[in-house]
């Protein structure tokens, strides 16, 4: 399996450079960076994990420009977003920034997405809550029309686009979508709970799934599978990654029997030497 990270990255913990090089350095296959462009302090949204939440969500770098930074100091060190809040950026704007990171790293973008739990954050970016999910998607093929080969127009019930010229394009190559229909734009996963509106979202516009934690893959690895080839994809293409894992070698060892070929481990929030120690134990797993 390859070995990915994930941590929260601010103003306070290693800078994004001197983690992508210790990454590369000790063999870890690539490095994910959520996003929040903010928390407001008036929120009633609980937590995700319950309890009070971290001061590290409302201090978050901007995972663009960090990766930005990472991909410019390493050569093999694949690059991803997990997750990127899509309903929460103007379209045209995120698939020129994401079109440029992989154009520029020669492909090793990975383009985590995702629907936020943050009622309040959305709700500053003009994001009606209900309707998030559709508006996700609208954006995600809106972004794939800009990506196409040749000038492509699309209009859908949230934006539009004329056909334009759009460059760079994305560095990998077109996938099959079900009736062979393209994918375009880098790796895509989806991230969130297991749940038949994510598992038809994932099948019909996306790469794979990103489950958060890992758990409970035993049961819904199958019921995925059975979505995806129902959908007309490729069973061999899909792609699952278990996403901010605790490792143990129990743990990785059951995800190996289950076929996963990547998982993404969490770093804590942390200064430097924090953090090359928890890469210094996790090399067990390398």
């Amino acid at each position: 399996m390859r070995i990915a990270t994930t941590v929260f990255l601010t103003d306070r913990t290693i800078p994004p450079v001197r983690l992508a090089r210790s990454l590369e350095e000790r063999g870890f296959s690539g490095l994910y960076l959520p996003e929040h462009t903010h928390i407001p302090v008036s929120r009633d949204t609980p937590a995700p994990m319950g309890g009070e939440l971290p001061e590290m969500y409302g201090r978050t770098l901007d995972p663009f420009v960090a990766l930005g930074q990472a991909g410019a100091v390493t050569e093999r060190l694949e690059l991803g977003t997990g997750i990127t809040l899509v309903a929460q950026h103007d379209p045209i704007g995120l698939a020129k920034q994401a079109a440029t990171l992989d154009h520029l790293t020669g492909g090793r973008l990975t383009l985590g997405i995702g629907y936020g739990w943050n009622v309040e954050e959305a709700a500053d970016h003009g994001v009606e809550w209900r309707t998030r999910r559709e508006l996700v998607h609208d954006r995600m093929a809106l972004m794939r029309a800009l990506w196409a080969p040749q000038p492509t127009a699309y209009t859908g019930a949230f934006s539009s686009v004329r056909a334009s010229s759009a460059h760079p394009k994305p560095a990998r190559a077109p996938r099959e979508l079900g009736a062979g229909l393209p994918l375009y734009g880098p790796r895509t996963l989806i991230g969130g709970a297991a749940g038949p509106k994510l598992f038809a979202a994932v099948a019909d516009h996306a790469d794979g799934w990103l489950p958060i934690g890992g758990g409970g893959l035993t049961e819904s690895l199958p019921v995925l599978r059975q979505v995806w080839e129902a959908a007309g994809r490729d069973p061999k293409s899909l792609q699952v990654v278990p996403y901010a894992v605790r490792p143990s070698p129990g743990k990785m060892s059951h995800y190996a029997d289950l076929g996963i070929e990547e998982v993404v481990l969490q770093l804590p929030s942390a200064a430097e030497p924090e953090i090359l120690r928890c890469l210094d134990g996790y090399a067990q797993y390398l």
